[in-house]
């Protein structure tokens, strides 16, 4: 159940930012109300710029006057401030919680450059970033084993954190015309972002498909344009 709205809280994010939506999916898990403030990146707001001075960056969740950024710190923070609310975004096990911490690291240090440089990197260097991609995706796959989601039975920290690779992958594939992340390659990860998706509260803090591919096939021409 969805508590009204927290006039002390609010939400400073971006329709297509995949950080932005996790935040989205951790409030809407814990059943949290919020006003959101949708962000011009190439024209920042003054209360972006204000709450978070560091990085100038989105999301940045504010409750009571006071700003938390970075989706990873936020995400801990909203499982720690509504502890009593279920479900639970982190593990309860000290070290479930560690590994979980890690495996996000990994997803956000390692997979995620990896992909991007595979389709907007130089060219003489994509064909290298997709041998990375596809051994990065492959190493989390791993944690999949056995398992319907990486939190379990159900979606959780590691899930959240990975929806980049259930959904905006999907995207840039579609824009770009090259598969990195494919059935055949990936039977856990593919069936994970099939169930992840699946999830109503996932589904419903999602940014429309047919606009995301599109905003992609605008920055990959732009992007190609810029090396002629």
């Amino acid at each position: 159940m969805i508590m009204a709205a927290d006039p002390e809280m609010k939400l400073l994010g971006l329709w297509c930012s995949p950080y932005s939506r996790r935040v989205e999916i951790a409030l809407s898990l814990k059943g949290l109300a919020y006003d959101y403030i949708e962000e011009d990146i190439q024209n920042k707001s003054p209360e972006l710029l204000k709450y978070n001075p560091v990085h100038h960056k989105v999301p940045v969740l504010v409750r009571d006057g006071k700003p938390i950024a970075e989706s990873l710190v936020i995400l801990e923070y909203i499982d720690e401030m509504w502890n009593d609310q279920k479900p639970a975004i982190l593990p309860q096990q000290p070290y479930e919680r560690a590994t979980a911490r890690f495996w996000a690291r990994f997803i956000d240090d390692k997979c995620l450059p990896s992909i991007l440089k595979a389709f907007w990197g130089p060219e003489n260097e994509q064909e290298i970033a997709e041998k990375e991609a596809r051994l990065n995706l492959k190493t989390l796959e791993k944690e999949l084993e056995g398992k319907k989601f990486f939190g379990g039975a159900s979606i959780g920290y590691l899930d959240i954190v990975a929806n980049f690779i259930a959904y905006w992958l999907d995207a840039i594939q579609k824009a770009a015309g090259k598969e990195i992340l494919t059935k055949e390659a990936f039977p856990l990860l593919f069936k994970w972002k099939q169930d992840f998706i699946a999830c109503k509260v996932v589904k419903e803090n999602l940014p429309p498909w047919e606009r995301l591919v599109a905003y992609y096939q605008i920055r990959i021409e732009a992007a190609k344009a810029s090396k002629r």
